[in-house]
C-alpha cells in the first residue's frame, strides 16, 4: 500500500509501497498547521513545487535537500530563487533546467507529470501535478487552483486513485467548485486540502463532504486531519 500524509495547509507526504517519499508543496516551517517539524520527515527522495507563494514553496527546501539529496521538480522560473538559497543544479529536475506543465519526468522509478492550474504567482505558472507511483496507481495534487474544465480530461487519461483537491475559497476553489471538480476528474477517493489554515479560509470540510456525497456520488471522500494519512 502507498501512505499519503497530509500535514496541514496544501502540504503532503507521499510514501511509496517501495519506500521513495515524495513531499508536495513543503511549507513546514511557519505553517500553523503543520503536526511535525521539518526535522521529523525523515528521508525525502523527491520534491514537487506548485508555485512560489511562500505557503507552498516555503523555506525548508534547501535543509530538506541538504539531509537527504533530494530532487525538487520545479518550473525553469523558480530555480534562480532556489540555487540562492543554496540548492545545487544537481538536486533540481532535469539536469538543473526544471520542467513544465503537460511534462512527465521520471524519478527513482515515479513519474511526475505537471498539469496545469488556475491561479497566480510571482515567478513561472503555477501548476498542479499527477504522481505515478511503481504500480500505476495515480496521484493526482491539483495546487492551488479554481476549477477548469480540463480536470475532466486529466481524469480521463490517468484514470485517478487519489485527489488531493484545495477547498478553502478565496484563493482557490471554494467548497461548491470543489466538489464539482470531483465530478470532473472521477478519482476513486479525494482528500480536501489548503482550508482552516488561516481565519478567512473556509473552517472545515463538512460542506464540501456534504456537497461531493451529492454531485459526485462514485468518489470516496476522506477528510484528514493535518498528520493523519489515508492508502490506496
Amino acid at each position: 500500500m502507498h501512505q499519503v500524509k497530509w500535514l496541514g495547509h496544501s502540504a503532503c507526504l507521499i510514501t511509496s509501497q517501495q519506500g521513495t517519499a515524495i513531499l508536495i508543496d513543503p511549507w513546514i516551517t511557519g505553517n500553523p498547521s503543520c503536526p511535525v517539524k521539518r526535522e521529523d520527515l525523515g528521508r525525502v527522495d523527491i520534491i514537487l513545487v506548485s508555485h512560489d507563494h511562500f505557503d507552498h514553496i516555503g523555506t525548508d527546501i534547501p535543509a530538506l535537500v541538504e539531509a537527504s539529496g533530494a530532487t525538487v521538480v520545479v518550473q525553469p522560473e523558480l530555480i534562480a530563487g532556489l540555487q540562492e538559497a543554496g540548492v545545487k543544479g544537481d538536486n533540481i529536475v532535469s539536469y538543473g533546467m526544471g520542467m513544465n506543465i503537460g511534462g512527465t519526468v521520471e524519478i527513482k522509478g515515479i513519474k511526475i507529470t505537471m498539469t496545469q492550474a488556475l491561479h497566480s504567482s510571482a515567478a513561472g505558472s503555477p501548476c498542479g501535478y499527477i504522481i505515478t507511483l511503481e504500480d500505476e496507481k495515480t496521484i493526482y495534487h491539483a495546487g492551488d487552483t479554481g476549477i477548469f474544465a480540463g480536470m475532466e480530461l486529466l481524469g480521463e487519461i490517468y484514470h485517478l486513485d487519489l485527489a488531493l483537491v484545495p477547498i478553502g475559497s478565496v484563493f482557490v476553489m471554494d467548497p461548491v467548485q470543489a466538489a464539482y471538480s470531483l465530478r470532473l476528474l472521477k478519482a476513486k477517493t479525494a482528500v480536501p486540502i489548503h482550508y482552516a489554515t488561516f481565519p478567512i479560509l473556509t473552517q472545515d470540510a463538512s460542506g464540501f463532504v456534504r456537497l461531493a456525497q451529492e454531485k459526485a456520488p462514485d468518489t470516496q471522500v476522506v477528510a484528514l486531519k493535518p498528520g493523519e494519512e489515508v492508502s490506496i
